[in-house]
């Protein structure tokens, strides 16, 4: 797509222009820049080094294999081959450990595991690599719209002008608020505490979350099969006294709840204390705007399924704007990119929630669906497969970029 002069700023007409520089942001551009549309990239690059890692589902691999950035990745990330899912809630109906295996549903895995700053970095450096992305290292302080093109003011000053503007800039989305796009937000009386662990035994490729009365206690391999990244959601209080232990402590209570699975912990990595929240927004689109990652979506970090929908965002609006070549913002392609992405969206947050608000109840009724949902994905293999598949990539309206 070709640039036009703009005469509002005296620079170039962009087709999009993204705002936000997190894995989402990236991400997006990257999908677009490389069909061709001239893209900027707005914002400042922030470090990401808080203990987080990020389970890179199926679909999103072939996202980034396709952006060109998974060769560079890929070796610093660990195959998730297995996953088991653990009651430890104390409920009097408790069902057996259930075990998911990739290969059943013929992958090798059904995504790496990788830490988020690494994953940032090499989507920055491919960023660099792509001639049609512009970066422009400034914030956004506001944006205007008009019949055939948004401006973005700056901070320091100048502008930058886009037929599309992309929010990618996180669930408190200043562009989001500006739209006066509808939010819903909810709170859970949780926090979750994310840090790195070396341990003694292999984790043999197996990611294992224990399901407490308090939430989800997960741990997900990391390279060299003695490393994984924790996420341990449990009540704010007793989040913010794990917080304040010493390595030693914190690595002794970690061990404890894990029931020694991996024998002796050491802490390996910065720490990150999360809050639980949520949020969504019914229609992820204004007048030349589409919201994508958290400017759309928040929710727990539980199933790996965050991140992983931010990036089925970014695909979706890819195959959206080349459908609509001509106009990037027009409102045919928005609408029909919002429709796209309904109900993904939606499925997603209410299985994190049902899940999560289902683990903070002692009310017997629902231990008995949770542990009868359990036992049914470990005894009937087409419903497990077919929970499998799902839960990597969904086939109703998979991206372009993620089909296999």
């Amino acid at each position: 797509m070709s640039q036009t002069a703009d005469p509002q700023t005296e620079g170039p007409l962009y087709d999009v222009a993204v705002v936000g520089a997190g894995a989402v942001g990236l991400a997006t551009a990257l999908a677009l820049a490389r069909d061709g549309v001239r893209t900027a990239l707005v914002g400042r690059h922030a470090p990401v080094a808080d203990g987080r890692t990020v389970a890179l589902l199926d679909g999103s691999v072939r996202l980034l294999r396709a952006l060109g950035a998974w060769e560079a990745l890929e070796p610093q990330a660990a195959p998730l081959a297995e996953m088991h899912l653990i009651d430890d809630t104390g409920s009097l109906f408790r069902p057996p450990p259930a075990r998911f295996v990739a290969r059943e549903i013929g992958l090798d895995a059904f995504g790496w595991n990788v830490e988020s700053a690494r994953l940032v970095e090499t989507l920055r450096a491919r960023a660099r690599a792509v001639p049609e992305l512009v970066p422009v290292e400034h914030d956004s302080t506001g944006c205007t719209v008009a019949a055939d093109r948004a401006v973005l003011a700056l901070e320091g000053g100048g502008h930058v002008a886009a037929r599309l503007v992309v929010a990618a800039d996180g669930g408190a989305s200043p562009l989001r608020e500006a739209a006066g796009l509808a939010a819903r937000r909810w709170t859970y009386p949780q926090k979750a505490l994310t840090t790195i662990l070396a341990h003694a035994r292999d984790h043999r490729e197996v990611s294992t979350e224990f399901h407490t009365r308090e939430g989800p206690f997960t741990l997900v391999p990391l390279p060299g099969g003695r490393r994984s990244s924790l996420v341990w959601v449990s009540a704010e209080a007793r989040a913010e006294r794990l917080a304040a232990l010493d390595d030693a402590a914190l690595a002794a209570a970690i061990e404890r709840q894990a029931q020694s699975m991996l024998g002796a912990m050491r802490i390996d990595g910065p720490r990150g204390l999360v809050p639980m929240r949520g949020l969504s927004v019914p229609r992820p689109v204004g007048p030349r705007l589409a919201l994508v990652g958290e400017a759309a979506h928040v929710f727990p970090p539980i199933g790996a399924q965050g991140l992983n929908l931010g990036l089925r965002d970014a695909a979706a609006l890819r195959d959206a704007v080349a459908e609509g070549a001509r106009d990037p913002g027009s409102e045919a392609v928005l609408a029909g990119f919002a429709r796209g992405r309904a109900l993904d969206a939606r499925l997603r947050t209410g299985a994190v929630d049902t899940l999560n608000r289902s683990l903070l109840t002692a009310f017997l009724p629902s231990d008995l669906a949770r542990g009868a949902g359990l036992l049914a994905l470990s005894t009937i293999a087409p419903l497990r497969r077919l929970v499998m598949r799902e839960g990597v990539t969904p086939r109703l309206g998979t991206p372009t970029l993620m089909r296999g």
